[in-house]
């Protein structure tokens, strides 16, 4: 008899310690379907060379769909997720083979038995910008302009330090590149960022970013130097505002003190009617006179004004429908449509978001 308690109580302590290890696994996914339709008719029903998220013409698509496995035990914790869709297809280019399809897999290691501070390092969701890949987490359906040219995702290590609070973090990253899995062949030099938020109430988020780094082979590599500072208010429970500015410089020449710039502004306000309905509307404004990230071949280059309008209708918590209107107006002709170049482009997207 003392020899089946005996075995009785470890099975019972080994059943135990199994599922407290069980539920510091978590499994979760998303999914958005979408329909896009572009009245300059592109005839490859592709959007706008510089648009990455939410670009096929005339179809029904998939933007983004993960499934994400994670595991916190409060000293180590990874995370692993694998996607398909046209936003991979478009982000992922570069990458080799099965990396195309890695949403995110990274692994983490606190430093401190005291303080909120982490080694974490693999490939994350990038750390610049305030509109993500997981567009139900957005206030507008689509991506803003410099949001589709900066990073979705990067590649390497970094450390994050959090106030117990929670009202300030700090983190800063050792980076393969800009959106970079894998090394730029020929480029030998690593790229590094920094990233600040303060939360000094739950309603106001303000965050700094920035990144360094170079572009091209070492034989003709240039500097690249990039800021983001955003601020985002929850004025009342109904109504939000975000504000962002982007500025970045890139050398014109490796050696050179003469630099190309970028700058871009963007303004968001979104109300929510009631628990089930909101509207939100963006004005932004992106200037890459030199071609950086988006070449136009036109004297004034790229200076685009946009405009969009959103409805949302969320029947659930974790699922989102949504209608967007949307408008650019550039100084120069670089849109098609019917073969011949205009100023302006506009399209309407419709999705259905759902987080499980």
């Amino acid at each position: 008899m003392k020899k089946l308690l005996i075995l009785a109580t470890a099975l019972t302590t080994g059943s135990l310690a199994y599922g407290q290890e069980e539920s510091k696994i978590k499994v979760s996914g998303y999914l958005e379907t979408y329909f896009g339709y572009d009245f300059n008719k592109p005839v490859d029903n592709n959007r706008p060379g510089f648009i990455y998220s939410h670009n096929r013409h005339n179809e029904v698509n998939l933007n983004l769909g993960f499934i994400k496995g994670s595991y916190d035990n409060g000293a180590i914790r990874a995370n692993v997720a694998v996607m398909a869709g046209t936003y991979a297809n478009a982000n992922f280019a570069a990458e080799p083979g099965v990396l195309k399809n890695i949403y995110e897999a990274n692994a983490g290691v606190k430093l401190s038995k005291t303080a909120n501070l982490w080694l974490d390092a693999g490939v994350f969701s990038s750390h610049i910008g305030f509109e993500s890949a997981v567009s139900k987490d957005c206030w507008v359906l689509t991506r803003n302009i410099s949001s589709e040219n900066t990073p979705y995702y990067e590649s390497g290590a970094k450390i994050t330090y959090g106030t117990s609070d929670g009202k300030f973090t700090a983190a800063v990253l050792y980076l393969n590149g800009w959106q970079r899995i894998t090394r730029q062949n020929g480029n030998s030099q690593p790229a590094g960022g920094l990233q600040l938020t303060w939360k000094p109430t739950d309603k106001i988020t303000v965050n700094y970013s920035n990144y360094l780094g170079t572009e091209g082979a070492d034989s003709i590599r240039v500097k690249r130097f990039y800021h983001n500072l955003y601020g985002i208010f929850q004025v009342t429970d109904q109504f939000g505002l975000t504000f962002g500015f982007d500025y970045g410089t890139q050398q014109k020449a490796k050696g050179s003190d003469d630099k190309n710039e970028i700058l871009s502004p963007v303004a968001i306000v979104q109300y929510k009617i009631n628990h089930n309905w909101s509207i939100a509307g963006r004005a932004e404004y992106y200037q890459d006179k030199n071609g950086i990230f988006i070449v136009t071949g036109t004297p004034e280059g790229f200076k685009t004004t946009g405009y969009s309008l959103n409805l949302d209708y969320a029947p659930i918590s974790n699922a989102v429908i949504r209608l967007e209107g949307k408008m650019y107006n550039s100084k120069d002709k670089i849109f098609v449509r019917n073969s011949n170049a205009v100023d302006n482009n506009a399209a309407v997207t419709a999705s259905i978001a759902v987080a499980f």
